[in-house]
């Protein structure tokens, strides 16, 4: 039995497989195997990854018809052999040292159940502002309390950086199709079982930034199907038995969660705004409160909780720093979803 089992999905990737599999193969850790899921390609993938396997023994192939990402790392799964399961992607590099530094910090904290790492978007011309802004935003969780903190925010961790124990990932359910992202669904369900997340500190696999790239193409990474996630898991973990949900923010972002957080069930009873022309009126028949007005609903209710969902430049450290101010912890009083 391989030590790690490195689960890759390939849907026509006929163009950048070689790389993904050379760097897997230049790892200074050893004691893998590849589990290459071909779903279904119609270019060359099959016959690279045939080539792949006459040369490298730790290479092993399964061919589906084409199910989607989800399919395929439910398949993967089926036949990996480890106790950890590493994610890459096809069209993605890791670093030489991914693997062994990866390995290392999990059996130095047994306690953690995924680890990733810092990654770099490549090419840099490619690039894009928001995918940096927001691989910016990934490396500067890396502690458990740093990631746990802002789950709600986006995803906290980049797919095809992780490193995790199987019986997690088992323990939660596996993958699943929900209609939404399948990584930031499993980190959402892990998240409320109790698991601890961490990265490795140093930039260990690049990720490609490309217009074909699933997060563009595929309508379960949008905006609406992201809000949907994060109003599903706050109900059925942060926002459990609270009498009484507001909202920071009455702007579009706030509007569209609410939404969302209403069909869920959530005792949603008003807003917060800083906006003078918005502060007095109302949205979804709910009032929009000033921010000094917030103590005072604050104190009528049992259980109360806050979101902070203004997604502008800067404003969640605003925001936080205000809450702050009146005493509300983040992570038991109030979360930030945006």
């Amino acid at each position: 039995m391989p030590a790690i089992s490195v689960v890759l999905p390939c849907y026509n990737a006929a163009e950048t497989l070689d790389e993904a599999l050379a760097s897997l193969t230049a790892q200074t850790f050893a004691d893998f195997e590849i589990v290459a899921v071909d779903d279904g390609s119609t270019d060359a993938t099959p016959a690279i990854l045939a080539r792949w396997a006459e040369v490298e023994p730790r290479l092993r192939l399964i061919a589906l018809r084409h199910q989607g990402i989800v399919g395929a790392l439910r398949a993967g799964m089926e036949v990996a052999q480890a106790p950890l399961v590493a994610r890459m992607d096809a069209d993605d590099r890791a670093h030489p040292e991914r693997l062994e530094r990866q390995l290392a910090f999990l059996e130095c904290h047994p306690d953690t159940a995924v680890v990733s790492c810092l990654v770099a978007g490549f090419p840099a011309e490619h690039v894009r502002e928001g995918f940096r802004i927001y691989i910016d935003w990934l490396n500067s969780l890396v502690s458990d309390e740093e990631i746990r903190r802002e789950m709600f925010v986006e995803s906290p961790l980049a797919h095809p950086s992780v490193l995790a124990r199987r019986a997690w990932i088992e323990r939660v359910g596996g993958y699943q199709d929900r209609g939404w992202p399948e990584d930031y669904d499993l980190w959402l369900r892990l998240y409320l079982a109790g698991a601890h997340f961490a990265k490795v500190p140093q930039v260990l696999l690049d990720w490609r930034e490309h217009p074909v790239r699933l997060t563009r193409s595929d309508s379960r990474y949008s905006l609406e199907n992201f809000l949907r996630a994060k109003a599903c898991y706050l109900v059925k973990g942060p926002l459990q038995d609270r009498d009484a949900v507001l909202v920071w923010g009455a702007g579009m972002i706030g509007r569209r969660i609410s939404k969302h957080l209403l069909r869920y069930g959530a005792a949603l009873v008003a807003f917060v705004d800083v906006d003078p022309k918005k502060i007095g009126g109302t949205r979804r028949n709910l009032p929009i409160l000033a921010p000094n007005e917030l103590p005072t609903w604050w104190r009528r209710y049992t259980r109360p909780a806050l979101l902070a969902a203004v997604g502008s430049r800067g404003a969640r450290r605003l925001i936080r720093e205000q809450l702050r101010e009146l005493g509300l912890i983040e992570g038991y009083d109030w979360w930030a979803v945006a």
